[in-house]
């Protein structure tokens, strides 16, 4: 049996690198254009180029999408820019107009069609059409049972692909006009404005939403694997390094343990716990074991705080002083007890017992975002790893 991919989103250069580093085996981005996440920083060719070289030099690979509803206007330029981005070295196109499928079919067939979720492909007849269209992978839509996938898969043989951890949409996957009407936006060509998160005022003075939690499916990833899934996707182009260095980081481990045959319910309990603490919204199965109710949505009273646990990156070592060389995210303070992760998979507990500043200076507390730190530690450690916080001194 062939080991189920790990696929992870990047919104630019940095964050694919992380992606990548942190363990996983494919990584989904956009371009400059054509994409449906405008807001993100996104990929110039150059940077495309640059992504797949180190994306392809640790066997690796890279997807781009080209799935917005495309409009006459938006076909101007399209046929070269997928010339360029073919020559910059891109393993797949993720990509939802019939048109561009069968294009891009018989002219790069070197380069594999992945049916976008903008599609909302639900049912067997659908996958088996664009799979005799030449599509080599469908991403399911995020509202079918665990019944359902098993069942396409069963009866089409086709590589499918599921969402497993990040934001949902409230709407029906890739059939979102809330935003359009709300605000203009076109949601369908790159313009979210993730209307469905807004608080909209009603007669009671209760202010009222209709977001969904987020999706959640870290218990159910060794079913997954068993029904024969191909590729476990994660949401988040905009999310930040460490909440992506975390969330796949933690993936990595509980899909490794699972074909090991050392996943316990111990672990995933901690991971579990580790995934909770690095999300700012509440998260559920949505429609895996169930039809969604209420209960994975929320209507008033909803909070997203701002996660504080990550303390910082890690960009080198000083030989000299034995110390981490770190740039600081937020606050902590000598005797607080932290944890070191790193893109090996490697976790270690300290207590803060001194800080330095980049002079060497002593500091009772780290304070200021940016600045440039320096930790007490035996040894190097990878670049990219990073401190979080685990509890305040007693």
């Amino acid at each position: 049996m062939e080991k189920i991919e790990l696929l992870a989103p990047a919104g630019d250069l940095e964050r694919l690198k992380v992606n990548l580093l942190y363990g996983a085996d494919a990584i989904y981005i956009g371009g400059e254009r054509y994409g449906l996440r405008a807001n993100a920083t996104n990929f110039s060719l150059e940077e495309i180029k640059e992504g797949c070289l180190f994306a392809h030099q640790l066997n690796k690979k890279v997807y781009l999408t080209l799935n917005i509803v495309f409009h006459n206007e938006d076909m101007e330029g399209v046929f070269e820019y997928i010339q360029e981005v073919v020559n910059a070295g891109i393993d797949a196109f993720i990509v939802s107009d019939p048109f561009l499928i069968s294009y891009i079919t018989s002219h790069y067939p070197e380069v594999e069609v992945h049916l976008s979720t903008q599609n909302s492909t639900t049912n067997t007849f659908a996958v088996s059409y664009f799979q005799n269209e030449g599509v080599k992978r469908v991403v399911l839509a995020r509202e079918l049972s665990r019944e359902s996938i098993k069942e396409i898969i069963e009866k089409t043989g086709m590589d499918i692909e599921v969402f497993i951890h990040g934001a949902m949409c409230t709407c029906m996957s890739g059939r979102c006009t809330l935003s359009n009407y709300v605000t203009g936006r076109d949601a369908n060509r790159g313009g979210c404005a993730q209307v469905c998160r807004f608080l909209f005022d009603t007669e009671n003075g209760v202010p009222f939403t209709f977001a969904t939690k987020d999706l959640n499916m870290a218990e159910y990833i060794p079913d997954l694997i068993e029904i024969g899934v191909a590729s476990l996707k994660v949401e988040g182009r905009m999310r930040s390094l460490y909440y992506l260095a975390t969330v796949i980081g933690t993936y990595r481990k509980i899909i490794d343990e699972y074909y090991e045959n050392t996943l316990t319910e111990d672990k995933m309990k901690v991971y579990q716990e580790r995934l909770a603490r690095v999300a700012n919204r509440e998260t559920s199965t949505h429609y895996f074991t169930k039809m969604a109710t209420e209960e994975d949505q929320y209507y008033t009273g909803r909070q997203e705080i701002s996660n504080q646990d990550y303390l910082g990156l890690i960009t080198g070592y000083d030989e000299e002083h034995r110390c981490i060389i770190m740039v600081e995210r937020n606050y902590f303070e000598v005797g607080d007890r932290v944890e070191i992760f790193t893109p090996t998979g490697d976790v270690f507990s300290k207590v803060i017992d001194v800080i330095y500043d980049e002079e060497m200076n002593i500091l009772e507390v780290a304070r200021h975002p940016e600045q440039v730190l320096k930790i007490q530690f035996d040894y190097e450690i990878p670049k990219y790893s990073m401190m979080r916080f685990i509890e305040k001194r007693k």
